[in-house]
């Protein structure tokens, strides 16, 4: 069963058995808003791009995106760029594939930003989530829904980060400007 995260809201990542999960898939989906023209209705194609930066403490040690596909030690992936939105009609645009049990020890948190990399704003997006699913199953555990809009051209989605032994995910939703994730570094240290 997935849970609607409101912002700031977090779950624990333990599964319902009591074991813990080992991949998770970060996705995110968006359509372009359609706008009216002079010959009607039309839309502009918005290149959205999810990121996942990898933090050691409140230090940034790697980043996974469009350019750099892999992260170092091998546990976190982008499937690639989608420079339209839309294509999954209401499934993921693109996603990140995290093997948590890979990660190494010093990985405390992953934070997951999306970044107009073309510079619209978001309100010219419509229908943007992002969500979390246990790869393993399929199953989606949580969704975070980009809600209303906002004259700025990134947020700060969510982080997965260490609790104990387990993983828990919270949803931050933190509007940003920046076309990439470098540009969004300093809106993430509040929440790390």
């Amino acid at each position: 069963m997935s849970v609607n995260l409101s912002k700031g809201q977090g779950i624990s990542l333990q599964k319902s058995d009591g074991g813990t999960l080992t991949a998770v898939r970060m996705g995110l989906g968006w359509r372009s808003a359609p706008r009216r023209g002079l010959f009607g209705r039309r839309t502009k194609e918005i290149d959205l791009d999810a990121s996942a930066v990898l933090f050691a403490g409140k230090q940034p040690i790697d980043v996974v995106f469009f350019q750099h596909l892999v992260s170092d030690d091998g546990a976190v992936r982008h499937t690639g760029d989608n420079l339209v939105g839309g294509a999954g009609q209401g499934g993921d645009d693109e996603a990140i594939l995290v093997d948590l049990a890979r990660l190494p020890v010093h990985i405390d948190q992953i934070v997951f930003t999306v970044n107009s990399f073309t510079g619209q704003t978001f309100t010219e997006v419509e229908d943007a989530f992002c969500r979390l699913v246990d790869e393993t199953t399929g199953q989606e555990l949580a969704r975070y829904t980009l809600t209303g809009g906002g004259n700025y051209t990134a947020q700060v989605m969510a982080k997965v980060h260490r609790v104990g032994d387990g993983w828990k995910m919270t949803a931050i939703g933190e509007p940003s400007v920046g076309r990439t994730f470098q540009d969004l570094v300093p809106a993430i240290v509040p929440h790390l």
